[in-house]
């Protein structure tokens, strides 16, 4: 069955950097897009960010972009969301996400939070 475990949140403060992983397994990872998408504290969740199976077409949010990058590597069934110049606002439970088979598929969630 089609898993997405995402890793990497955490505490860190503003200005700050962090990178989040999302192993996949359970579908060729090769063949589909990824994304990543948050949740902030009483909001509704967001697309942050996207890439597609080959890696090559990547889309931001205009609130990320020039901050944020989306990679993968479809040796290692990873797809990663390098976070730099961290501020406040983007706390949130940051998701992965595919579509497989007409289906979205969703990991748990890895919180991170920007405070000082």
């Amino acid at each position: 069955q089609v898993q997405l475990v995402e890793s990497g949140g955490g505490l860190v403060q503003p200005g700050g950097s962090l990178r989040l992983s999302c192993a996949a397994s359970g579908f060729t990872f090769s063949s589909y897009s990824m994304s990543w998408y948050r949740q902030p504290p009483g909001k509704e969740r967001e697309l942050v960010a996207s890439i597609s199976s080959s890696g090559i077409v990547t889309n931001y949010a205009n609130s990320v972009k020039g901050r944020f990058t989306i990679s993968r590597n479809n040796a290692k069934n990873t797809v990663y969301l390098q976070m730099n110049t961290l501020k406040p606002e983007d706390t949130a439970v940051y998701y992965c996400k595919t579509g497989y088979r007409d289906s979205d598929y969703w990991g748990q969630g890895t919180q991170v939070t920007v405070s000082s």
